[in-house]
């Protein structure tokens, strides 16, 4: 899916030569999800939820740091 090519394109230039290990394998498990789903949990940190989370608790330092540099991203 073209949006999370860019997102997380952006985010792994920025962001993959400073991440610790951990989040490094977080990282490399969270390219094996579903682009849908991880648009779907890449969005909902950008703006207001009712609940203040989406997708697996397991992934979700690597998703706010992703939400977080897409939010900063020059448009």
């Amino acid at each position: 899916m073209k949006e999370m090519d860019l997102i997380l394109g952006c985010f792994a230039d920025r962001n993959l030569p400073d991440l610790p290990d951990p989040l490094l394998r977080k990282y490399e498990d969270l390219l094996l999800e579903n682009d849908q789903d991880l648009y779907l949990w890449v969005t909902a940190r950008l703006a207001p939820v009712a609940d203040g989370r989406r997708g697996p608790a397991g992934f979700s330092d690597i998703l706010d740091r992703i939400a977080a540099s897409a939010a900063t991203r020059p448009r």
